[in-house]
């Protein structure tokens, strides 16, 4: 039987780009984890799409997966633009780069040994997981922050 796992992402930014933070939580049988990390200069995109990386990252072997995210680009770009991106040779229609290839890359290799069903929530909107990894990324930022001062 496969291990079914919850995982709960945000992302977020201080100024776009600036110092982003990033937050997930496990969910597995009852059992909660508690992820968080930050980058000193970012986008909150790419801090959406590391979240959903770093949670996927920390399962231990191949898992069904629920992941909760409040970003739609992160859902529609792993459900349905990635194909075509890839199919472009990472080029959008209007023939300019598609942005945060790597990311993109890395979350792919990533979700290969699981079954993955990407949920988007509203964001702000009392969900209580999702409000749990929106304080633990902007928690991150304040790491980052205090990070850059120490330099």
């Amino acid at each position: 039987m496969t291990e079914r796992v919850e995982i709960y992402t945000d992302g977020a930014c201080s100024g776009n780009p600036g110092p982003g933070g990033w937050g997930v939580i496990l969910r597995y049988q009852g059992i909660e984890k508690e992820l968080s990390g930050f980058e000193p200069a970012t986008t909150n995109n790419r801090m959406e799409l590391r979240a959903a990386i770093e949670g996927i990252k920390a399962l231990k072997r191949s898992a069904k997966v629920d992941l909760y995210s409040d970003s739609q680009y992160l859902r529609d770009g792993i459900t349905k633009w990635l194909i075509k991106w890839k199919q472009n040779n990472w080029r959008l229609s209007n023939k300019k780069p598609v942005k945060n290839q790597d990311l993109w890359e890395e979350l792919e290799a990533q979700i290969q040994t699981h079954t993955v069903n990407w949920h988007w929530v509203k964001g702000h909107a009392g969900h209580p997981e999702n409000e749990r990894a929106d304080t633990l990324a902007r928690e991150a930022i304040k790491d980052a922050l205090k990070s850059h001062r120490h330099r």
